[in-house]
């Protein structure tokens, strides 16, 4: 039976806030099927899995400088775990750096058809130019991706494609994001000091991509006609003051649920090609009537308007605008979302499937 070997770049239990390194950490505590991770130690490691660890030491530093490869440390951990002629399948997380060096390594000791490569890809547009990504594309098997409209992005971009593709989205912990009744929807605003008809929500990286200048920009405008709402800022902490607005900084994410389960509408303004979002169907899960972007994966993840209002042309202001005025002006519906959705119940599982599938196809 071939055994699965995962490569992170990070330490995995991960102790900061990370996507999919989320994903993993809830996956590794259930019913998992990977056998090796391999990297930098961790704090506290799983205990249902083996550990090949790529030691911070003086030596491979010196290593790395003088054979010019980052990723030696974690080549000579694989190579402890991947011996002649056991088959492996080998998943790798957004990293694109280690793919040459991975593939030199499998080459140069006759492994490289015993090893079925994963590639789980969490942006949306093609990463590689149409010429530089051909050898990428011929090293690895598979690349799953977060939606298939990025699958679509990929196959009208590149001209050759000769891996195959698969999809698996995101999912989330909907023990903790779920939507509660309403009088303890009130108990939670109480709680938070949110005296509001309407509670906003925005939640992110304060970087210009994740949109938040544009929306305060919208808000100021609103806030002038509607001043019975109030936006909620997550994840940025600056100092000025916006009427209507409030800035929390960073959340631990235990504390995250009951901010959403307070709030009304979740913001969305991403401006670039969103891979997917998790903090999104975070907000879905705990009943927020959600505006977004009309951008990257967003649109699929929202079923291209079922679950809530798109913003066909995120970077016009007069859209966020006529999008909220909707909203207060009653004329909405909120969505009926399935438990199931998006969750980390369908996520492990539908990682378990890809596995399955690379087995299938490694020992054929």
């Amino acid at each position: 039976m071939a055994k699965v070997i995962l490569i992170s770049q990070l330490p995995l239990p991960y102790p900061k806030i990370g996507s999919w390194t989320t994903l993993y950490q809830n996956y590794l505590n259930g019913n998992h099927a990977i056998d090796y991770i391999i990297c930098e130690q961790p704090d506290a490691p799983f205990q249902n899995v083996e550990y090949s660890i790529v030691s911070k030491t003086l030596t491979l530093k010196l290593k790395k400088k003088y054979q010019k490869n980052n990723y030696i440390g974690y080549i000579e951990a694989l190579e402890k775990i991947v011996t002649s002629g056991e088959k492996c399948i080998i998943q790798i997380v957004d990293n694109f750096g280690i793919i040459k060096p991975l593939q030199e390594f499998l080459e140069s000791k006759g492994k490289r058809n015993q090893c079925y490569i994963q590639f789980f890809y969490h942006g949306f547009a093609p990463f590689y130019g149409n010429f530089e990504s051909r050898n990428f594309y011929e090293f690895i098997d598979e690349m799953v991706l977060l939606t298939y409209d990025s699958y679509k992005a990929h196959k009208d971009y590149y001209t050759i494609l000769p891996c195959r593709f698969s999809v698996l989205h995101n999912g989330i912990d909907n023990s903790k994001f779920y939507k509660v009744e309403a009088s303890q929807k009130q108990k939670l605003r109480e709680k938070l000091g949110l005296t509001s008809k309407n509670v906003f929500i925005w939640c992110s990286q304060d970087r210009p991509k994740k949109g938040l200048d544009l929306i305060l920009d919208v808000w100021t405008r609103i806030y002038e006609k509607h001043n019975d709402c109030t936006l909620l800022v997550i994840g940025a902490k600056r100092d000025e003051a916006i009427e209507g607005v409030s800035f929390l900084g960073r959340i631990p994410n235990e504390e995250l649920p009951q901010y959403y389960q307070a709030s009304d509408v979740y913001l969305f303004p991403t401006l670039w090609h969103e891979g997917f979002g998790l903090s999104l169907i975070e907000a879905l899960h705990c009943g927020c009537y959600s505006i977004v972007s009309a951008l990257g994966g967003v649109p699929e993840v929202m079923q291209h308007g079922d679950l809530g209002r798109l913003v066909e042309n995120p970077h016009f202001i007069a859209e966020w605008m006529e999008a909220i005025e909707e909203f207060l002006s009653g004329s909405r519906s909120y969505p009926s979302l399935s438990e199931d959705l998006y969750s980390r119940t369908a996520w492990n599982k539908g990682m378990n499937e890809r596995i399955a599938e690379a087995k299938k196809s490694l020992e054929r």
